[in-house]
């Protein structure tokens, strides 16, 4: 290992809402004082966290948070933490297993020591740890249990280990920050195993990156799919603090008999088997055509780049005598095979627009069909690029869109999830099953913005 090398500073995936402000810097100053160094990764976190409104409120009265064990997130917990009881606020401590709070009391009680912030009464038992520092400030470390912390009121909540953080939990645990002026809950864990007890750190997850949730943030550092334990450079991707306290040695220690373990621990890996998808198949069978509709006009083209790099599709979509939109994919090949089917598609296909995104194929592509004297095609706005998702969902629930059953588009439009574009709810797709190109169901969504969107040029008839 490289003694200058370290791991992944930024969060491999997120969603953060736009904010001017924070209390973080606080938060880390006081953190700093006790003789430990904030990592950058966890300066940018808590800022994130720690980010305020125009009216001093949290911008995020939610934020989960997944890191690889031994990297050091109970840190940023500490830190919240540390802040928040040196203003005043009331917070509640909950984890999974009675050592957990007691281990988290003991570092809380350390640091807030050592910054010189004056504690007026501690209580170390387990099970009933609490902190109280002058100016009126609390913390409560509480085992989770389906009925704790019901009747108290606090301004900010912790789930730490929320991998295991169960619905019955939820259920008594989300009203007691309810009376709060600006209360804050905080998930803090790691992806859950196939044994896990909790589910809803996995929902939040889902909710968040698609940007259905509300005033809530997420990030975390994973792999997207299946890995081999010995590729170091997925540890670097996922371990933010490799090259600081955790050492190559370390994770190589930990390498043994279990991969899909050590993927969930050490490279925070997401188990997708049972995630569902967002167009199930028997949505899609739905809109089957069995026989070919009556078509009218010219074809439209829409060409996806995947976001790994490794293929490009394309489908089209066509107008229905009866209104609706055909759609149907032409082909799906790897990038290494260049762009030259691509471009005798084009040649021989009567289409009046072609739209083209993906960032790892796009100004290529464009080169060679300005070289073959094709038409210039449309490349795609972020914006756009949202609409385009919004107008194929709501064209899949209105059935205005059809198809003659492809096996292969079948196969990646119900194999999808959404996926967070912006910060304003705008969504597009990711696959859920390894090996199922979601690029396929990009390029048809790109088909069917077009035909709905740029129309067709009518010849312009003159008489006299």
């Amino acid at each position: 290992m490289s003694k200058d090398r370290k791991g992944r500073q930024t969060p491999t995936q997120s969603f953060v809402l736009p904010y001017k402000d924070t209390r973080g810097q606080e938060a880390i100053d006081l953190y700093n004082k006790s003789g430990r160094e904030a990592i950058p990764w966890q300066e940018l976190l808590i800022c994130d966290i720690m980010a305020v409104n125009g009216d001093g409120l949290w911008v995020h009265t939610k934020f989960g948070y997944s890191v690889p064990r031994r990297n050091g997130k109970n840190e940023i917990i500490a830190m919240r933490e540390m802040i928040g009881v040196k203003k005043g606020e009331r917070i509640l401590h909950t984890a999974h297993r009675t050592t957990t709070t007691h281990s988290a009391w003991e570092r809380l009680y350390n640091l807030l020591s050592k910054a010189g912030v004056a504690i007026i009464s501690s209580y170390r038992a387990y099970g009933k740890e609490h902190i109280e520092v002058e100016g009126g400030g609390i913390v409560e470390f509480r085992t989770r249990t389906s009925k704790g912390g019901l009747g108290e009121g606090f301004d900010t909540l912790i789930i730490d280990e929320a991998q295991e953080y169960q619905d019955d939990h939820e259920a008594a645990l989300k009203y007691v920050v309810t009376d709060s002026r600006n209360p804050q809950t905080i998930f803090c864990g790691t992806p859950p195993t196939p044994v896990s007890s909790g589910t809803v750190f996995t929902k939040l997850r889902d909710k968040v990156l698609a940007g259905e949730a509300v005033n809530s943030g997420w990030a975390e550092w994973s792999v997207e799919n299946e890995t081999d334990p010995r590729d170091k450079e997925s540890w670097y991707e996922t371990n933010p603090s490799l090259g600081y306290h955790l050492t190559e040695r370390a994770i190589l220690d930990e390498i043994g008999t279990d991969d899909i373990d050590f993927m969930i621990q050490r490279l925070g890996y997401w188990i997708k088997y049972n995630l569902k998808s967002a167009i199930s198949e028997a949505e899609w069978n739905q809109l089957k055509a069995y026989k070919l509709p009556e078509l009218k006009g010219k074809l439209a083209v829409g060409i996806k780049y995947g976001k790994d790099g490794e293929n490009a599709a394309l489908s089209i979509a066509v107008k229905t005598t009866d209104d609706k939109v055909l759609v149907e994919s032409v082909d799906c090949r790897p990038t290494r095979a260049g762009n030259g089917w691509i471009i005798e598609f084009l040649r021989a296909a009567d289409a009046h627009k072609v739209i083209v995104d993906g960032a790892n194929g796009q100004q290529l592509l464009v080169a060679d069909m300005k070289e073959a004297k094709l038409k210039t095609p449309v490349l795609p706005t972020v914006k756009e690029i949202i609409s385009a998702n919004a107008m194929f969902e709501q064209a899949v629930w209105s059935e205005s869109i059809c198809h003659m059953g492809q096996p292969s588009l079948t196969q990646s439009v119900s194999n999808c999830m959404k996926r967070s574009i912006g910060s304003n709810g705008g969504f597009g797709y990711k696959s859920i099953k390894e090996g199922v190109e979601v690029a396929l169901l990009d390029s048809a969504i790109l088909a069917n913005w077009a035909i709905n969107t740029f129309k067709e040029k009518k010849k312009q008839r003159i008489s006299y």
